[in-house]
């Protein structure tokens, strides 16, 4: 019987209903190349995990950098060299292009070898006998600079290839492209202790890697191949060359044209010689410290620190301080803050004169020394006795000899100038009417809102805030002053100022906007509100200044600080181990300098002056303090503009009286007393006295004159409802005394 010859199997073809024999073998393929790729994907982390991989960055080297990116300062790894890190945007795209195109165009592609180039140098070693071209990547290249036994030792035999190679395998299973373009670009070695292509750009060619031009960005291409024998400023000819071979091969893989290369060639290659640059040493060596905690490793540094200095103002200020030390006795330095208002950014910082004369104890930081602050602080008085309502700008102080129980001050000048206004005393930093001041507000009150401002005044051992604090008694430093002066321009508030950008913003209420407009307006202008117009001394509305000097006891310290719209400078001026000076003082040695560092800085954004609503422009009555209309008529024998803050003028302070004449005193009524009516009475009278009056007298209820007469007749006040009172008693010179009592128990209103 014949078969059928339909139903016989196909060849190749499963009987049963299988999948053709090709499709197992396939499938078999694949499962071994799966099977293949797990376990070559778990050796590689097996061998990753038993040879890690080195840290790119721990070995020390740091690059302190003003705020455009300058660098101030380097500091060397453990083996000496300089790197400042840097990402690919911020270089030169054209550095980009001739890098990633000359060194390694597959670069965005490849696991970290490129095996067509590794076949060719295969090849080449098979036929020569010896490696003639390594084919490696730009990874291994940084495998080579990350690796300590790769880093520095021949990479020609085969087993450091290998070893090259598999690095390069790790870094790119841990890091991104950018990462590893971004490690190149900050460690390529670049010629001696230069690594990175931003160091390289700032040393060899004096800018900033993003600002390179073609030519640039070739040389710094080529530098990496041999850097020794190709640095520029040893071997310009050989570094011209080398640069050169690159722009050829710009042209030749079509990258740049053959015109734009013409160009590039015709610029020439030198370079100065490799020097240490140090612009703001001490503030690099602060900002180290407080990058480095105490105890830390060297390589636990981080390898940027970014400040807020501008390189040119701090050259500017460095130059200006060269410029005079010479002039100054030996072992004298100077110390120099700039602070922009606004964002409290430190702009300037030289903490000594000279970093390089150790004569002048250069490597002391003066910035945050504390030194007694003289007569620095005296502005901050004033400005709180404004806003306690004890003065206005034209009150009448005593400028003579006074013993504060047994503190007796005395004047800068030795000599005295009778009564005086506020804003002449303030002007004129006369140091009796500051005690006197002082006395009346309280040395602690005044200690705790300097100390509310950022100012803490540093008393010796066991000493409490006494009057000594406003004539320099207590110590602070010039950063601190530099903060609270800032007061002046920004309505009352200090701030800290802010040596690195990551610092938060510190602002502290140090007096109202009111007090510090008219305390910056009489250290600025004089005060007067008379005056048609103020003419600064630069002719710059924005730079119109007001500054204070100050001088330690026995001229130790020489103080200027200042204030314009857009910023506040403070300088210092004496030796840093307390030793006198005789003849430098603030206003000889300090304020000079001031001035000229406020002529150097740029003029800012304008600012219109508004004075605050609570500051009012009034005419007051010369001595007796009071605004005029409110005194009987005759009692006003000179009319003065004043400054009043929250409508508050307030009369001269009771006690005053020159030579040896005894002081005004109210007499029959004790401060603090509470009076009671006798019993079936509905009203209380008070019989007073004054002693020690000249001429004419008015006694005063709550301001308001109840009566006047000649002195030496007793005066009975009548009154008939509950409430707290003051009684002021007033003599034709201007001299008064007050006493505050209460009425109770009267129920008539």
């Amino acid at each position: 019987m014949e078969q059928d010859r339909s139903a016989r199997p196909q060849r190749g073809a499963d009987p049963v209903g299988r999948r053709p024999a090709w499709r197992r073998r396939l499938r078999r393929l694949c499962v071994a190349a799966l099977a293949s790729v797990a376990v070559a994907a778990v050796l590689l982390l097996v061998l990753d995990r038993l040879f890690p991989l080195p840290a790119p960055y721990a070995d020390g080297a740091t690059v302190v950098v003003a705020a455009d990116g300058t660098p101030l300062r380097n500091y060397p790894s453990r083996d000496g060299i300089w790197r400042y890190p840097v990402t690919s945007d911020q270089v030169s795209p054209l550095y980009l292009q001739s890098l990633l195109t000359y060194e390694d165009r597959w670069f965005r592609w490849h696991l970290g070898i490129n095996p067509v180039a590794m076949a060719r140098a295969g090849w080449q070693w098979a036929v020569h006998g010896h490696i003639v071209s390594g084919g490696s990547t730009l990874t291994m290249q940084v495998a080579r600079l990350v690796d300590p036994q790769l880093n520095g030792r021949p990479s020609r035999s085969l087993g450091a290839k290998a070893r090259q190679a598999w690095r390069a395998i790790q870094l790119e299973m841990h890091y991104s492209k950018d990462e590893i373009l971004s490690m190149y670009l900050s460690r390529a070695p670049m010629g001696g202790i230069v690594q990175g292509v931003e160091m390289a750009s700032r040393l060899w060619l004096g800018k900033s890697a993003r600002d390179l031009s073609a030519a640039e960005a070739a040389l710094l291409t080529a530098l990496p191949q041999a850097p020794t024998r190709l640095r520029p400023d040893r071997h310009p000819d050989a570094a011209r060359q080398a640069r050169d071979k690159v722009l050829d091969r710009m042209v030749e893989l079509g990258r740049w044209t053959p015109a734009d290369v013409d160009d590039a060639k015709i610029e020439t290659v030198a370079a100065p010689p490799l020097r240490a640059r140090w612009v703001a040493p001490l503030a690099a060596q602060r900002l180290l410290r407080e990058a480095r905690p105490p105890g830390s490793r060297r390589d636990r540094r981080p390898p940027l620190l970014a400040s807020n200095l501008d390189v040119e103002i701090q050259d500017r200020v460095e130059q200006m301080l060269l410029d005079r030390v010479d002039g100054l006795p030996p072992k004298v330095s100077m110390a120099v803050l700039v602070m922009d208002n606004d964002s409290l950014a430190v702009k300037a910082y030289a903490g000594s004169a000279d970093f390089s004369d150790d004569s002048r104890y250069a490597h002391v930081d003066m910035v945050t020394a504390i030194r007694s602050p003289g007569s620095t602080l005296k502005p901050f008085l004033y400005g709180l006795a404004l806003d306690d309502g004890l003065i206005h700008s034209e009150s009448l102080l005593m400028d003579v000899p006074m013993s504060f129980g047994g503190y007796a001050p005395g004047n800068f000048q030795a000599s005295f100038s009778g009564p005086v206004s506020v804003s002449q005393a303030l002007q004129r930093s006369l140091n009796v009417p500051a005690v006197d001041l002082l006395d009346r507000v309280g040395p602690a009150h005044f200690a705790s809102v300097m100390l509310g401002g950022g100012v803490r005044l540093r008393m010796p051992a066991g000493a409490a805030p006494n009057l000594s604090l406003i004539l320099g008694g207590g110590g602070t430093t010039l950063e601190e002053l530099v903060g609270a002066y800032r007061s002046l321009a920004r309505g009352g508030l200090s701030g800290k100022p802010r040596l690195r950008p990551d610092q938060p913003r510190v602002e502290s209420r140090m007096m109202s906007a009111g007090a510090a407009w008219i305390v910056r307006d009489i250290l600025e202008g004089g005060g007067h509100p008379d005056r048609p117009f103020y003419q600064s001394q630069s002719g710059t509305p924005g730079k119109r200044l007001a500054w204070k000097t100050g001088t330690s006891f026995g001229f130790r310290d020489a103080w200027a600080v200042g204030v314009t719209d857009n910023w506040t400078i403070g300088v210092w001026v004496g030796r840093p181990d307390g030793t006198p000076n005789p003849g430098y003082f603030g206003a000889n040695v300090a304020a000079p300098l001031l001035q000229d560092i406020v002529s150097a800085l740029p003029d800012g954004p304008q600012r219109e002056r508004v004075r605050p609503d609570t500051v009012k422009a009034v005419v007051t009555c010369w001595p007796l303090g009071l605004r005029q209309g409110s005194v009987l008529d005759g009692a006003c024998p000179e009319q003065r503009p004043a400054w009043a803050l929250n409508d508050t003028v307030p009369p001269t302070f009771a006690g005053y009286a020159d030579g040896t004449q005894a002081p005004l005193r109210l007499t029959g009524l004790a401060n603090g007393s509470v009076l009671r009516p006798v019993p079936g009475a509905n009203r209380v009278a008070v019989d007073v006295d004054a002693q020690g009056v000249e001429g004419n007298i008015w006694w005063m209820l709550d301001g308001r004159v109840l009566g006047h007469g000649p002195a030496g007749r007793p005066f009975t006040v009548m009154l008939a409802h509950d409430g707290r009172y003051t009684l002021t008693v007033m003599d034709s010179r201007g001299r008064y005394d007050r006493v505050g009592f209460e009425i109770a128990g009267v129920t008539a209103r």
